[in-house]
């Protein structure tokens, strides 16, 4: 195999963010979402911590969500028909999305809280 190089593999990682990003509805819903508090950060005028508190759960979100949909494609890849392991195996993928997704919820509410506070 040849040696790859390094500018071949950040097109191949643009290509699998691209790939998830457009084919994806979840990843589009991620995206939106993590838009829109980026928007309310920048209004409330976050400090670097509570933006990188921010930023670090938006990321962690986006990250599960696309090694989901790596499970996703390598499991129909390979098993053409009902497999409980299949299955498990997408359930489990998912589940790391969901517990992300909390993840970021959770912080969204411990940076915002006080900003609500203070509109009422």
């Amino acid at each position: 195999m040849a040696k790859r190089r390094f500018k071949e593999s950040f097109q191949d990682a643009g290509s699998g963010i691209r790939y998830c990003i457009f084919t994806q509805r979840n990843m589009k819903i991620h995206l939106t979402a993590a838009f829109l508090v980026l928007i309310v950060s920048w209004l409330c005028g976050l400090d670097r911590l509570e933006l990188a508190l921010i930023a670090f759960a938006i990321t962690l979100v986006l990250v599960a969500e696309m090694f989901n949909t790596a499970v996703e494609k390598t499991v129909d890849l390979y098993i053409n028909t009902y497999h409980p392991g299949a299955r498990l195996a997408k359930h489990i993928a998912a589940g790391a999305v969901l517990v992300a997704a909390i993840n970021a919820v959770f912080i969204g509410v411990l940076v915002f809280l006080p900003y609500l506070r203070k509109l009422l």
